[in-house]
């Protein structure tokens, strides 16, 4: 069932109902209705003050209006064509009932889920140099923790694996039942030895270093052109420093100053 947002804000603008309870009476998730109020700025009162507004002057229409001169032809062949259908069954000129020209994502509330909706409504006050940022975040944390996962401990290690079973079914009924049951007649192992591992990893980290470092260099292609904060510039610079430690597997460059006063002084 479609979600009828001008009955919705009309609700929140003319009671004094929330959000929460707003959401929770017709089924929506707070981040996509707060989201929605945001972006279409829904006030308390809003409604009333537009209906009032939308109200008749009285005084303007007791005023007589002069048109035009008898026999005037300025409208004259201005007409829509004979047999023109623009306005068949757009009654009142109005847009269509529960249409989605003033969404967004219109297009996309056709077919994608509301959780999918509401992901794409809350990155909308997202920068792409924010998205950006968040990428070379994703992919660093992803390198970090790769240093867990595939630490290998010495060159004796060596991880054994099941890789296959073979199992072949047996009679085993008796005379007061039939039964069948499955023995396993054969296993195939995998070993992975600390080199190959090791190996591995290597060539895995250098693809996912080469891709961070493409991140950090157009992240600093914008810093250059004056679209970040100084906070955002020596955010970037700090990585750039333990990326490199990283990769030589020292802390070069890298200080730490603990600049906190002790409490007995």
């Amino acid at each position: 069932m479609a979600v009828n947002w001008d009955e919705i804000r009309t609700e929140y603008e003319t009671t004094d109902i929330t959000l929460v309870e707003l959401g929770d009476k017709h089924g929506i998730k707070y981040p996509t209705i707060k989201s929605r109020k945001q972006r279409q700025a829904w006030e308390k009162g809003a409604s009333i003050v537009v209906k009032d507004a939308s109200a008749p002057n009285k005084d303007a229409s007791n005023r007589s209006r002069v048109g035009p001169p008898q026999g005037n032809q300025n409208a004259k062949g201005h007409g829509a064509p004979k047999g023109n259908k623009n306005a068949l069954g757009n009654s009142g000129g109005g847009a269509p009932i529960r249409n989605n020209n003033a969404v967004t994502h219109g297009f996309f509330r056709k077919f994608f889920p509301e959780e999918t909706l509401t992901i794409m409504e809350q990155l909308e006050t997202r920068s792409p140099l924010d998205m950006l940022w968040d990428n070379i975040v994703i992919q660093y944390t992803a390198i970090i923790r790769a240093q867990q996962v595939m630490f290998v401990t010495d060159k004796e290690e060596m991880i054994k694996e099941i890789k296959k079973r073979k199992f072949e079914v047996v009679d085993t009924s008796t005379k007061e039942q039939s039964s069948f049951e499955a023995v396993m007649t054969e296993e195939e192992y995998e070993f992975q030895f600390s080199w190959d591992r090791h190996a591995t990893f290597l060539n895995a980290q250098s693809r996912a270093m080469a891709t961070l470092q493409s991140l950090i260099k157009q992240y600093e292609d914008m810093c250059n052109k004056g679209l970040v904060t100084e906070e955002q510039r020596l955010r970037v610079e700090k990585l750039k420093a333990e990326v490199k430690a990283l990769e030589t597997g020292k802390d070069e460059g890298v200080q730490i100053v603990d600049d906190i006063e002790d409490e007995d002084e």
